[in-house]
């Protein structure tokens, strides 16, 4: 997925369509000189609908859509026959999209399923015709409804990644570099922070032809919930993961500390992140000796953990197992062997 075309926040402007107007006709025939009232209903406007499409994986065909309108309902005609019904939008998102009004940031829809509809924006009502009103002491009534007005409102489509197993850590501490060894994603890898600017999305496989999915966040720092860095922009993503998976490198100061940081500061963004289950990775464990090894086991967070190295490969099948035990609910023993 390229960073360019990683598109996870549009503002367009809706507009549902109007309904149509009722009809004040009167029913006029050779042998029905004067027939009584027969106008028919208005169309409905038409609706503004999101669709849910799980082969989009970004915003990105909505990048440059500023204006979109849904048709208008037509009038109602003679002989009670109601207008047709304006054409609806139907906007196709990625799962895992989330609708606000623009002006107030209140939530509007949210769409996680493969072909799930939601109508974002209903169109006006039809106008009623004048046979609505005919009563004993009005046979000849001369009005009609006119149509209701559509609605108009600016909304943000936002994306959330919708994926199993969300990566966590500061910058270098290695997880486009596990990505791209546990699955067929090329994300960018250098040494030095804030490579990965754009989120990017992996298929993990594992035993009989069983996979998840990983998602590769872009590295936090401290203070990202109050928005400093690149984290307040992506830490979103990490809401819709089932698992996150803590990475923090062997070479750390303090492991346990630097992953209280993490935790804290996802904390501070949404307090409900805390009840995901975690899993930590202490990473580049290449570069750790057998002393530095040591210590740092006595000095983990009481979670599940694994010590890897994306470039030996060490510990990797024993990270997926935990991973895929954590999301299936299991409780694994903690996975402290080095192998």
């Amino acid at each position: 997925m390229a960073g360019s075309n990683f598109v996870d926040y549009v503002k367009i402007f809706f507009r549902s369509g109007k309904g149509g107007a009722g009809s004040m006709h009167f029913r006029r025939e050779k042998f029905v000189p004067k027939g009584g009232p027969d106008g028919g209903d208005g169309g409905r406007g038409g609706h503004v609908i999101l669709k849910g499409n799980r082969n989009l994986w970004t915003l990105l065909h909505l990048r440059y859509t500023k204006h979109l309108f849904a048709g208008n309902g037509e009038s109602g005609g003679k002989q009670q026959s109601t207008g047709a019904a304006g054409n609806d939008i139907i906007v196709e998102v990625p799962l895992g999209t989330v609708a606000k009004n623009a002006e107030t940031g209140e939530f509007m829809a949210e769409i996680t399923e493969h072909g799930q509809t939601l109508t974002l924006l209903r169109g006006g009502r039809g106008g009623l015709g004048n046979t609505h009103f005919k009563t004993a002491t009005n046979q000849a009534p001369r009005h009609a409804q006119p149509g209701e007005e559509g609605i108009e409102m600016w909304v943000i489509l936002e994306l959330k990644i919708l994926a199993d197993v969300g990566l966590v850590g500061f910058p270098n501490a290695g997880k486009s570099t596990l990505l791209s060894v546990v699955s067929a994603a090329k994300p960018e890898i250098a040494d030095y922070p804030f490579t990965t600017l754009t989120p990017n999305l992996g298929i993990v496989g594992y035993h009989d032809n069983q996979s998840f999915v990983m998602a590769d966040i872009p590295g936090i720092i401290e203070g990202a919930s109050e928005g400093r860095g690149l984290g307040l922009r992506f830490l979103r993503h990490i809401e819709r993961n089932s698992v996150l998976l803590f990475m923090v490198p062997s070479t750390s100061n303090d492991v346990k500390k630097e992953y209280s940081v993490l935790l804290s500061e996802l904390e501070a963004y949404n307090p409900e992140l805390l009840d995901k289950p975690r899993v930590l990775a202490v990473t580049k464990c290449d570069l750790a000796d057998n002393k530095l090894r040591t210590i740092l086991q006595k000095k983990m967070p009481d979670i599940p953990r694994v010590f890897i190295s994306s470039h030996t490969g060490e510990g990797i099948q024993v990270l997926k197992d935990l991973l895929w035990q954590q999301l299936n609910r299991q409780n694994p023993p903690f996975a402290d062997e080095w192998n």
